[in-house]
């Protein structure tokens, strides 16, 4: 197994491709930490993992608030005395154009999605220095190119990009890698939303499948498949790097 006896931090753990990533990780021998503000979510992950004789501890944190990011960093070392990897996948998203869009709205979404980044590397790359870990961010295909009514979304997951290439620049004499996975639709956490909020939501998702080279839309298992492999000593000499992992979208048929 790849990450036996190595520690693993993953934000957003209680769903999604968070969970997805939270229950590879365990597999692959990890000791997991599921940081998330949804306290119920991260324990239904552990109970999980535990079914599978994984290991994993849930820690309720808010990546968007300084002090329950370094606390998450002081309980993990507490816990495990060491930090290997660290998944930063939490986010939220307002479908909504920038007119339409709060104050409230588009700070809440810059600071969970892009701050929530800053927040957690910065508490825990003292820790990764030490054993020489490394980063994983997760962005968008909507970082490269955008789609309507999702102005402030798309705002924060070009910047995740540009952050993972300047963290990589600034820590790599430290031993420490740090790449980005760029999904594109996938069938669970803001996606699902996405489509539980169209009134036909089974032919959302259809629409959505066709416009992939694919014909599908993707599982979060095959994203965390990506994360393990960045992680992992596999992609050793790999960093600054943005993985799009998106079943060729945009390359596919439109929606009839």
């Amino acid at each position: 197994m790849k990450f036996t006896d190595k520690v693993v931090i993953v934000t957003g753990g209680g769903s999604g491709i968070g969970r997805a990533c939270a229950i590879e990780f365990a597999a692959e021998g990890a000791q997991v930490v599921i940081a998330d503000i949804d306290e119920l979510a991260a324990g239904e992950t552990v109970r999980f993992i535990a079914s599978k004789q994984g290991q994993s501890v849930s820690i309720a944190a808010d990546v968007s608030d300084p002090g329950s990011v370094q606390r998450l960093a002081e309980h993990s070392f507490d816990l495990f005395s060491r930090v290997d990897a660290v998944i930063n996948n939490a986010a939220i998203q307002v479908n909504k154009t920038i007119e339409d869009t709060s104050f409230e709205e588009w700070n809440k979404q810059l600071s969970v999605n892009l701050g929530g980044i800053f927040l957690t590397s910065k508490y825990f790359l003292p820790l990764l220095r030490k054993s020489k870990g490394n980063i994983v961010n997760m962005s968008s295909v909507n970082g490269f190119f955008v789609e309507p009514i999702c102005a402030g979304y798309c705002a924060t997951k070009a910047g995740i990009i540009g952050l993972t290439k300047a963290m990589a620049i600034d820590h790599g004499r430290d031993g420490i890698r740090v790449n980005c996975i760029c999904p594109g639709y996938i069938d669970a956490g803001l996606a699902e939303g996405y489509f539980m909020s169209q009134a036909d939501p089974v032919q959302a998702r259809k629409d959505a499948g066709a416009l992939h080279a694919l014909g599908r839309i993707g599982k979060a298992t095959e994203v965390a498949r990506v994360a393990v492999f960045l992680a992992s000593n596999d992609a050793s000499f790999v960093t600054g790097s943005s993985y799009v992992v998106d079943g060729g979208f945009g390359s596919g048929l439109p929606p009839k």
